[in-house]
């Protein structure tokens, strides 16, 4: 396990193993490289998901969607761009790439040991440790 800096990222794979990607905080901001594509959310993401994935105390849906696409309510992917979560809106920091939270936030969880997840080929969940 990376120590989560742009030195040493943590090293992650989605939750149907599908794509590698990396990610690691910088100046408040948790950075997300996937391939050539660089996403941001804020860094308080991590801490947030959490609390919020303890107060819903089972299973939710990952959702994950682009940022113009209209995610399933309940899901994390909704969460993360809700007005009533903790930022009030888009934990996504890049316009255009603001989405894909229920995806690549998840298995950052799990590996901090913060979060359980499936790992099926598609319609994965997560619940809070």
């Amino acid at each position: 396990m990376g120590a989560g800096t742009k030195d040493d990222p943590w090293e992650l794979v989605t939750a149907p193993g599908s794509s590698a990607y990396t990610m690691f905080v910088e100046d408040e901001e948790l950075v997300c490289k996937v391939g050539s594509t660089t996403l941001k959310y804020q860094s308080r993401a991590i801490d947030d998901l959490h609390v919020w994935l303890t107060e819903q105390g089972d299973w939710v849906d990952l959702g994950a969607a682009d940022e113009s696409k209209s995610p399933a309510e309940g899901t994390v992917e909704a969460w993360g761009r809700a007005e009533t979560n903790p930022v009030g809106g888009w934990y996504g920091l890049r316009k255009g790439y603001r989405g894909r939270f229920g995806m690549y936030l998840p298995p950052l969880l799990e590996e901090l040991g913060r979060a359980e997840l499936t790992h099926d080929p598609r319609n994965n969940r997560m619940r809070a440790l």
